[in-house]
C-alpha cells in the first residue's frame, strides 16, 4: 500500500474507503443499550493522572502494518483487514463481534517505528479462534498476565499530542512508580469512542510496566501466524 504525502497529491479513493471502514468500526462502540467486550483487569494503584492495572491473560488479532509512517494512518491501514476478519474474511466465514478498545502499538527504533492494530478476541473465541483468510497477513497475539501503566486523555488521538501524553506518563512512573517498563522504546494507544462522539472522549497510553504484582515482571506475550 502506497501513502502519499499531504500536499502533493489529493487522498486516493482507497484513503477515503479505510476512513470510512474505521468510522464505521467506532461508531459500533458507543455504548447506546449494547454491551461492548472489553479485556478484564484488576486495579492495582491509582494516582491522579495513572494508574496501574493488572490484566488477565488476553487473546488479540494483530495486524503488523508496514510501509507506515504515522500512527493515524497505521491504524486506518491495520483496522482495515481486522474490519474485514471479524466480518467473515476466514475460513468458517465466522461473524465475531467486535470488542473495545482498538490499540495501535508504536514500537521505535533507529531504523523507523513499526506499527502494529490489534483488538481482543471475544472470550467465545479465545481458544480456538477461526483462522483468517491468508492474504490479511494476521497474527494472533497471546498475553499471559501482564502489568499495564494507563494514562487517560480526552479528544481525539492524533499523530501531534500522543507523543506529549506518552511523555507525560513516563514522567509520572518515574516519580511515582517504583518498578520499571518492559519495554522503553513501545507505547500503546487505546481508543475507545465513536469519531463522531465530540465531548467526553476516552483514550489511553498503554505502557507494560513491572512490580505491580509478585511474578509479574517476568509475564509477556507470544505471538505467531495462524
Amino acid at each position: 500500500m502506497k501513502f502519499v504525502e499531504d500536499g502533493m497529491e489529493s487522498p486516493s479513493p482507497y484513503h477515503y474507503a479505510l476512513t470510512a471502514f474505521l468510522l464505521c468500526f467506532i461508531i459500533n462502540l458507543v455504548f447506546s443499550g449494547q454491551a461492548v467486550e472489553s479485556p478484564e483487569y484488576t486495579l492495582i494503584h491509582q494516582q491522579s493522572d495513572f494508574e496501574i492495572r493488572l490484566y488477565k491473560d488476553i487473546s488479540w488479532i494483530s495486524a503488523p502494518v508496514v510501509q507506515a509512517t504515522s500512527f493515524q494512518r497505521s491504524t486506518k491501514a491495520g483496522f482495515h483487514r481486522l474490519y474485514q476478519y471479524i466480518h467473515g474474511a476466514n475460513l468458517n466465514s465466522t461473524q465475531l463481534a467486535m470488542t473495545a478498545p482498538v490499540l495501535t502499538t508504536i514500537t521505535e527504533a533507529p531504523h523507523g517505528s513499526s506499527f502494529s492494530v490489534k483488538m481482543s478476541l471475544p472470550a467465545y473465541y479465545e481458544g480456538t479462534p477461526p483462522e483468517p483468510n491468508s492474504e490479511l497477513d494476521l497474527q494472533l497475539e497471546k498475553w499471559r498476565a501482564k502489568c499495564i501503566a494507563i494514562r487517560k486523555f480526552s479528544g481525539f488521538a492524533r499523530d501531534d499530542n500522543i507523543s506529549e501524553e506518552v511523555e507525560a506518563l513516563g514522567t509520572s512512573l518515574n516519580e511515582h512508580w517504583n518498578g520499571t517498563l518492559e519495554n522503553e522504546s513501545s507505547y500503546t494507544i487505546a481508543q475507545y469512542n465513536a469519531s463522531n462522539h465530540l465531548s467526553g472522549r476516552l483514550n489511553e497510553v498503554w505502557m507494560a510496566v513491572s512490580g505491580c504484582a509478585d511474578g509479574c515482571s517476568s509475564h509477556g506475550h507470544d505471538q505467531g501466524k495462524y
